[in-house]
């Protein structure tokens, strides 16, 4: 009987770590990493730079991206012509990065926003701590918690 006992509370146990490790980030942070994108995307100064939307994406990564988020293939034009689908492929993609990186860094945030910035820049997780990139992380980071201490926005409660 002692041993049954044992057995559901370790199951418990275990069971309840995988939900923590599986957590799903908040709506909030994903805002926030997706502004912090957004207000970190290097400017070149080239009308036509071949990277599309305020997010600053080439075409063949808007490819994938729009398939695996809308079920479909965007074109650059469709993608900067229209900032609400673009922030939507933007958005699914921070939030399934961000939710990797959450688990891999042990639920750290700053970790994982740092890990979603820099893979945002080259494609890796890791490597972006000096240089044009470490430049680029700081700014994603600092947007980002910029972005996290603002207050939510609340519906404001209509008179009666």
């Amino acid at each position: 009987m002692g041993l049954l006992i044992s057995g559901v509370i370790v199951s418990f146990g275990l069971s309840s770590l995988l939900a923590q490790a599986q957590q799903q980030v908040s709506d909030a942070q994903v805002a926030a990493m997706v502004e912090a994108l957004r207000l970190a995307a290097p400017q070149t100064g080239i009308a036509n730079d071949g990277l599309y939307s305020e997010w600053q994406v080439k075409p063949e990564t808007l490819k994938g991206w729009s398939k695996h988020c809308l079920k479909k293939e965007l074109t650059p034009t469709q993608f900067e012509n229209s900032p609400a689908t673009a922030r939507q492929v933007i958005s699914c993609i921070t939030r399934r990065e961000l939710n990797k990186q959450f688990i891999a860094s042990s639920n750290n945030e700053t970790a994982a926003v740092r890990g979603v910035g820099c893979w945002w820049m080259t494609g890796n997780y890791t490597g972006c701590n000096s240089g044009f990139t470490g430049a680029y992380l700081q700014k994603v980071v600092g947007f980002y918690q910029q972005q996290r201490s603002k207050p939510a926005i609340t519906p404001s409660s209509s008179p009666k």
